[in-house]
């Protein structure tokens, strides 16, 4: 349940603030598996760390990667400002853990910026090796991947 009340409400609306081609069902899997993996969508700031929103994103990485990298830059600024978030890596990372939706476009341009397609939805080795290049997290548990692929593949159906 909590898997799609995350999609509906959360990831639709985030996805529909970008372009179409965004919207997939592999990036959605993924999307939600690493929402899963990062925080089980019950923490918006990381436990003893700086990562905030469910996808734990740190300011230094993962959002001022957004904001710069070419493919993605445009299209977080634009949403940044469409959401009220004021303008800069501060006042983004700040909304993080405050606007979700916002927090779950920002992970999607995160994944758009990686050069290498999304991975299909059984893939569930190659999802991990993707988290793994995108995310980059300081302590990875493997072991738990696999459950939320599962998770998510199931809810997603």
């Amino acid at each position: 349940m909590l898997i799609l009340e995350v999609n509906n409400t959360i990831v639709t609306p985030a996805l529909a603030l970008l372009p179409k081609k965004m919207d997939t069902k592999e990036a959605r899997q993924i999307l939600l598996t690493i929402g899963l993996q990062e925080s089980l969508f019950k923490y918006r700031q990381q436990i003893n760390g700086p990562a905030r929103g469910f996808w734990q994103f740190e300011k230094g990485g993962g959002m001022r990667g957004v904001l710069t990298h070419p493919a993605t830059a445009g299209y977080a600024k634009e949403i940044q400002q469409e959401r009220g978030h004021g303008v800069g890596v501060n006042a983004a990372f700040d909304a993080l853990d405050k606007d979700d939706i916002f927090a779950a476009a920002m992970a999607r341009l995160l994944m758009w910026s990686d050069p290498f397609p999304l991975p299909e939805l059984d893939q569930v080795q190659r999802a991990w090796k993707f988290y793994e290049r995108t995310w980059r997290p300081g302590k990875p548990h493997p072991d738990k991947w696999p459950g939320f692929h599962k998770q998510v593949q199931e809810a997603l159906k």
